[in-house]
């Protein structure tokens, strides 16, 4: 069976959800032909270019603006319209994809971005396509601009998720709970001091992981000089302004870290993390048992991503920079509400979301 795992490059969430499925299809010894695509690079070049760096503008310069064309896009009586404009848009920009798509003709298709949803749905209602299209959604919430006629089944990260893709009109047999997918990685046990020893961090202190997602952004260095009670590690992604900012301030309680690979460790040897709430960050600390502390989310995705979280009693959200210090150390003091903490993270974390999704390929 040819198998196509599509996403975009917006943001390192969607890479990081298709690379955890397509590496679980490798490390099972699957006999399935499997191929991991980034859609934009079958795109022109001027959208593979501007569509990534439009959306970090949005959401770095101006969020408000991000927020309200978010929202806009996701009203009822808009989205015949939005499905008209959206066709065009991705029939004009994204022809390569379309052609590689009618080549292959991939038996099934696994894809954890919209884009490759709207198109591959596109192709198979226009019967140019006969590809098995499975939709991963890679947040806790659903905007509308996930479904598309023709897809064959949805994965959610939570019942909650699941429900909001059934009242947008999506059979529930056609939805299952499989949680958001995260490299088997974060599921293997790990030895939280060796680890410390290993990443040059002290054993003996409370330990925060500051996540600032794979931008950079936020009051990292107001939070750093809040929490100099506290062992943080700092990862600053792809931000090197970020990393030599914060290498400058020398801080004693803080270790700065550029881009990592081995996040399933830097979860594992913390205590408790400050995060942007992206659906995949979530999803790894959620495996990991780890509780958060959100912080900067972007208007749309993220601030429903927490708001679903609240549901389930995980995560804590509304809380300022100044205020961190004092709910952390709520949390250290008390392992009672920690362990009550980590049980309704554990409650709704998901480890084995990968091999769920391979085994709907087959159904």
């Amino acid at each position: 069976m040819k198998i196509l795992v599509v996403y975009a490059t917006a943001g390192a969430g969607h890479r990081k959800a298709a690379e955890a499925i397509y590496h679980g299809f490798k490390s099972s010894g699957s006999p399935h032909d499997v191929v991991l695509v980034d859609s934009l690079d079958h795109t022109n070049p001027f959208f593979k270019k501007s569509y990534p760096g439009l959306y970090t503008f949005l959401i770095t310069a101006i969020p408000g603006l991000w927020g309200f064309f978010f929202a806009l896009l996701d009203i009822p009586a808009l989205r015949p319209l939005v499905a008209i404009v959206r066709r065009i848009y991705n029939g004009l920009n994204a022809g390569g994809f379309h052609r590689y798509l009618v080549k292959e003709n991939f038996d099934c298709i696994i894809s954890t971005h919209f884009l490759g949803t709207e198109v591959s749905a596109a192709l198979k209602r226009a019967g140019k396509i006969t590809s098995r299209i499975i939709t991963v959604v890679t947040d806790f919430d659903v905007h509308s601009i996930w479904l598309a006629e023709g897809v064959d089944h949805y994965t959610g990260a939570s019942e909650f998720t699941k429900s909001k893709i059934i009242s947008l009109g999506v059979p529930a047999e056609k939805v299952s709970v499989t949680g958001i997918p995260t490299h088997e990685n974060f599921t293997k046990p790990k030895n939280a001091t060796e680890l410390r020893v290993k990443m040059g961090l002290k054993t003996g202190r409370f330990t925060i992981l500051l996540a600032t997602g794979s931008f950079g952004i936020g009051p990292i260095e107001d939070i750093i000089r809040e929490l100099k009670d506290f062992q943080v590690a700092v990862i600053c992604g792809h931000n090197k302004k970020l990393f030599d900012r914060l290498s400058a301030l020398n801080s004693e309680s803080a270790k700065i870290f550029g881009l990592v690979n081995n996040m399933d460790e830097m979860m594992a040897l913390s205590d408790a993390m400050i995060t942007k709430p992206g659906g995949l960050s979530i999803s790894e600390a959620l495996v990991s048992g780890l509780p958060m502390i959100f912080f900067n989310a972007i208007p749309g995705q993220e601030t429903n991503n927490i708001k679903v979280l609240a549901s389930y009693g995980v995560g804590i959200s509304g809380v300022t920079v100044s205020q961190m210090p004092a709910e952390l150390k709520r949390l250290a003091s008390s392992p009672a509400e920690m362990a009550a903490l980590k049980s309704r993270i554990k409650a709704l974390a998901r480890p084995d979301a990968v091999k769920d999704i391979i085994s709907l390929v087959s159904r």
